[in-house]
This record gives C-alpha cells, structure tokens and sequence, in this order.
C-alpha cells in the first residue's frame, strides 16, 4: 500500500479493497462484519432497540487522552447509554481526504477497535469515501450504535421539584485538552481529555438509583450549562447550581481565564450528568465513585421551581446569575 490516502482509495475497486482487508477488518473483525455485505445481519434484541448516530470533525484528530477514532466510538456509545441503553453494535464510516497518511489512519483505526472493545460492542458495518485534497480536512467519521433498553421512563418528563443534580467528575476537560492541541494555548499543562465511554457508569447508576434515576446526559457540545438548560427549558421546573460545588480541574480553569472561557460552556466527552430522586443519591453516589472515571462524582445542584425555564448559578456570597445557552461557537470543530 502506498504511504497516502489517493483517490483510488475511494474508488470501490482494488485500492478500497486493500484499505479493507489490510487495516479495517484486521482491526474490527467480527462475524457480522467479516461476510462483508452491504449491511450486518444482527441477531435479535432482547429488548426494546435504542438508536443513535453522531459524526465527528475534531481538529486537530489527535489530542491530549485521545483521538478521533476514540472519540467517535465513545460519543455514540455514551448517546445510547444516556438514553437508558445498553449498547451493542456501532457503524463506522470514514470520510478522508486525499494524502492523508496511511499510518495515521491505522492508528484511528486501532485506537476506534480498542475503544469498542472496551466498552463491549462490536463494528459491524461501514463506508469509506475519498474527497479531493483541500475538500476535507484529513478526516471525519460517522458512527451509528443499535442497543437495547434497560431504563425506560428516562427524559425531562421524569424530572420532579427536590431531584438532585449530580456530575461524574471535573468539567471542561475535552475542550480545554483539544484547544492546547490546537496551539491556542501559549504553553503546555497537564491538561488531558475526559474521553471515555460511559457504559460503566450508566449502568452503576441505574443500578444503584433503583428506578430513581431520572435523566442521564453527557454534556458535550455547549457544555454543562447549556445540556442543563435543555433539560428544563420551556419547563415549569428550573436547576439551580452550587458554584463552588462545580469541579473543575486548575489547569482547565486556568487555561479558561487565559483565553476569557467559561467551563461550564467547554465540552466533556467522558462526564455524565444524573438527575436523581434526593433519596436516591447517598447511593448513586456511592456507586458511581466505585467505577473508574467515576471518582470524582459530586452533587452540583438540584430542581426547582424558582425559574422555571431557567439554570441558574448560585455563589457564596449569596449571589445568583442565569446561566442561558451556549451563543457563538466557543470552541468549533472539537468533536
């Protein structure tokens, strides 16, 4: 194979084949995916099927705790959990761009099928096209996951005045990790994405809450505050949050003073937001901080109907702001 992405890559014919059999089905192989048919022939589910997609443009595609293949695997995983799933399958489509290396693509792909295994799914089916050089930027891959119900019920429509409102650890990692990769950061930290499939905790947590879970959510794009907003917006029923018991990481907050960021806006990629019955939290918590990646779990806030509609921060001094949406991009192109 040559040391490049070309064109022929895309073609359908021999060089798609080699792409095929040299790197992808080394990499993913399994049953479904090995006969190589236009779809996977999946057995039944034992439930209810959840399904979500997502697609991935992260720039740069490498960056501090993971990579594109990494993330791509666990944003649709994560999206079925937090929809009460447990997931199962995953699609994985490649779009790249002509003379994009070869060994980066390996190390994507590798790093997207160590990803998957740990999370206990399998890649059945995909597509790989090839655009023009200067119509792409090197990669974007698509990701579509099949799972079955475990948790139904779980939405803003469960949500009741007292619940709290807990986060599996610090906040703003992913965005701050991918700026510092980007260069806008004028020096090097210790900052390091939170990119991590989000199976294990989902699972702890419904277990643990015992049919008192009432929604799960990772905050990614637009971040804590505006994931939070979606939950009651248009709502008889507010959040209010305890802003010094939000964690945030000293590097992350540093590097978002720096460049005049709010955390709350910057994207996680491996955090999860629960709400959940008050009576339930001694144990959700308990459980959650049991689970690597979860150790951090703290209650941030809970629901009321102060403003409805509305997230609002609160301070030690005794001080209030509304927290509204994300408006602009604070962050383009970071998963």
């Amino acid at each position: 194979m040559q040391d490049i992405i070309t064109l022929d890559y895309g073609s359908g014919g021999l060089k798609t084949a080699q792409l095929i059999e040299e790197i992808l089905l080394p990499a993913f192989a399994n049953t479904a995916l090995n006969d190589l048919g236009d779809g996977a022939v999946l057995p039944a589910l034992d439930g209810p099927p959840v399904f979500s997609t997502d697609s991935f443009v992260v720039s740069p595609w490498k960056f501090p705790g993971g990579d594109i293949g990494k993330l791509a695997v666990c944003g649709t995983v994560n999206d079925v959990c937090m929809a009460g799933g447990v997931p199962r399958y995953l699609s994985f489509s490649l779009i790249l761009e002509e003379g994009f290396l070869l060994d980066d693509l390996r190390a994507i792909v590798t790093s997207a099928a160590e990803t998957a295994r740990g999370a206990g799914v399998q890649i059945v089916t995909g597509d790989t096209k090839v655009v023009e050089r200067g119509k792409g930027d090197g990669v974007y891959i698509n990701t579509s996951g099949i799972g079955v119900l475990r948790a139904p019920g779980l939405g803003r429509a469960a949500l009741r005045e007292g619940d709290a409102v807990l986060v599996s650890g610090s906040v703003g990692c992913h965005g701050a990790a991918v700026l510092m990769a980007r260069g806008d950061l004028p020096c090097e930290g210790a900052l390091c994405s939170d990119c991590q499939p989000l199976h294990a905790l989902s699972a702890a947590a419904l277990d643990a809450g015992g049919g008192q879970v009432r929604m799960l959510r990772d905050p990614t794009r637009g971040g804590v505050a505006t994931t939070l907003n979606e939950f009651v917006e248009g709502g008889p029923l507010c959040i209010e949050l305890t802003e010094d018991a939000i964690p945030v990481d000293a590097p992350v907050a540093a590097a978002c003073d720096l460049l005049g960021l709010d955390p709350l806006y910057a994207a996680c990629e491996g955090r999860m937001l629960v709400v959940c019955a008050p009576q339930a939290v001694p144990a959700v918590l308990a459980a959650l901080r049991a689970v690597p990646g979860g150790e951090g779990t703290v209650q941030i806030g809970q629901v009321t109907a102060a403003r409805p509609g509305q997230v609002v921060l609160r301070n030690s001094f005794g001080g209030s702001r509304i927290l509204g949406k994300l408006t602009g991009a604070q962050l383009p192109r970071i998963c």
